[in-house]
């Protein structure tokens, strides 16, 4: 009984010892001040994400003379000269605002948040952000086919990065707040709440680290109550109760997923083909958007359907009222359309793009199967549902937030086993064709090998002033003699860039000059104390990923 008594007087160490070095690490990384911010990120976001929508509506209203999403049913209210210019017009507008006051001359996306991650949370510049957000309204507006998610996605991102500027917050912090911004957009834009956590963290973040969850949800969770709040709380697309006529289906689900993949391996082509295109014509940048306005608005003319976000079309292959041939003509007009509005410089995404290919693809094959087999095919818009995911899916790589953004949209979550098998044959084969996402071959295109690894980013984002030895004021180096041909650093060098110098000069050693004045030493560098840095970085990305 003693020993028993004994035992009990230790719980309270006991239980100190076990809680203290946990709730020391809680403080230590700033998770409170993470999770108070979260709350301030969502909303703020969601703020952004409907004056965003609400600006499109208010362009668009300059010459459809209606703000809802039925673009298509309204320009038949206007005449057929409008439909060609209005696109046409924008792009003079972007043209000359990419021309002459936006700082990259190129709207941002989800690539660049997803790079702005791997920086530690940095390099989305507020304003830039907020020029760029502007930039799409315009592009969105006046008719530009492409998406609206993915510019709030780094609407949301810039709005979570500049309040981590505020706070002296680590890295690990700063690139959640990062995907609370995220997490918060694309809730507040699909009215998706689980679908906005799953993105952040799949397509952003990398990894389902349980120190990231719990912000990312509240900040969702913000974003979603904020646009109900204002838009309401029904579905993006409010489709019947499709069921799936008989398990014998699986074999066509599987099929549908081969076509799937078929048109997302296209659409991607299709857009770096023309984005190929584009950079090898030599014309001012201004005119650029005003060539591919009037190309997408000669498209419009037959296919006003192509014109904005293209809601409206999907929500018609959602609920079976587009024929065969209007689905297949749609596929490749909007292929078309959507490349040479991105190719073109107008700002937008390919989120709603590829949801709209999905259905079109899936409303298609719905018909044809039903045509082949009428006892067993359930209905095209099932298929069409099905469709949406695969696509999106395959184009963004981003399977699971696309699996939960199609039930989150529609509601169809009974539709589960099949759509899983669509996307993962959809996702598996683009994969196998492209052997990216979209938006890493965006960032490969600038040098970014994100897909690689950590060990191999790291050393193009790490500097020499971050491991560099700072020379004493007071008693300063001898000058440098630049032309003496001796090897040496600059701060701004990459580590990769460092390393190379170390394994060409055979030195241990070497002095950093300063970026004004070569014949300044600033501090040196040796090859230990890089290395160094650059395990303890690699160690970094490990444990927070794990955490």
């Amino acid at each position: 009984m003693r020993q028993l008594l004994a035992q009990f007087k230790r719980l309270p160490a006991v239980a100190s010892r076990w809680i203290e070095p946990n709730f020391r690490l809680f403080r230590t990384t700033r998770l409170p001040l993470v999770w108070l911010l979260s709350i301030i990120i969502g909303l703020l976001t969601a703020i952004a994400a409907i004056l965003f929508r609400l600006g499109i509506g208010a362009v668009q209203w300059t010459w459809l003379g209606t703000a809802s999403e039925a673009v298509a049913s309204a320009t038949a209210h206007v005449p057929w000269w409008m439909v060609l210019l209005a696109p046409t017009a924008g792009g003079l507008i972007v043209g000359l605002y990419l021309q002459l006051i936006q700082p990259k001359q190129r709207a941002g996306g989800v690539a660049d948040v997803i790079e702005a991650r791997a920086q530690g949370g940095r390099g989305l510049p507020f304003w830039q952000g907020i020029s760029s957000a502007w930039l799409t309204v315009m592009s969105l507006g006046c008719g530009a086919s492409a998406g609206r998610e993915g510019p709030v996605v780094h609407l949301g991102a810039t709005i979570g990065t500049a309040i981590c500027q505020t706070f002296r917050l680590p890295n690990a912090a700063r690139r959640i707040l990062l995907a609370c911004g995220v997490a918060s957009a694309v809730s507040a834009s699909f009215n998706a709440p689980i679908a906005g956590v799953l993105f952040a963290h799949e397509v952003i973040l990398g990894h389902y680290a349980l120190t990231a969850f719990v912000p990312i949800v509240i900040s969702s969770v913000m974003g979603t109550l904020l646009a109900r709040l204002w838009f309401g709380t029904d579905v993006a697309f409010v489709i019947p109760d499709y069921q799936i006529t008989s398990l014998l289906e699986v074999p066509a689900f599987a099929l549908l997923g081969l076509t799937c993949a078929a048109v997302a391996v296209i659409f991607q082509f299709a857009l770096i083909g023309t984005d190929w295109i584009a950079r090898n014509i030599h014309m001012p940048l201004w005119i650029r958007p005003v060539t591919g306005g009037l190309a997408v608005g000669a498209i419009a003319l037959l296919f006003p359907e192509v014109l904005g976000v293209g809601y409206e079309a999907t929500d018609a292959a959602l609920k079976t009222q587009l024929p065969l041939t209007t689905m297949l003509a749609l596929l490749v007009a909007k292929t078309a359309a959507t490349s040479i509005t991105l190719a073109s410089r107008f700002g937008g995404g390919i989120f709603s793009p590829a949801l709209y290919l999905g259905a079109m693809c899936g409303g298609a094959f719905g018909l044809i199967a039903a045509a082949a087999f009428p006892e067993l095919a359930s209905s095209h818009g099932l298929y069409a549902i099905l469709g949406m995911g695969a696509v999106a899916a395959a184009v963004l790589g981003a399977p699971f937030s696309t699996t939960m953004i199609v039930f989150e949209l529609t509601g169809g979550y009974a539709l589960s086993i099949a759509l899983l098998i669509a996307v993962s044959i959809a996702t598996g084969l683009t994969q196998a064709v492209h052997g990216r996402s979209y938006f890493h071959w965006q960032l490969e295109m600038r040098g970014v090998m994100l897909q690689e690894g950590a060990h191999k980013w790291l050393v193009r984002i790490v500097h020499v002033s971050d491991f560099l030895e700072p020379v004493s004021p007071e008693a300063p180096p001898p000058p440098f003699d630049p032309d003496s041909g001796a090897p040496s650093l600059k701060a701004t060098d990459t580590l990769e860039a460092a390393l190379k110098t170390f394994d060409e000069s055979g030195t241990a050693r070497l002095p950093v000059l300063d970026q004004a004045d070569p014949t300044r030493i600033i501090g040196y560098a040796t090859h230990v104390r890089a290395l160094r840095f650059f395990n303890s970085e690699l160690i970094n990305a490990q444990v927070e990923e794990h955490r």
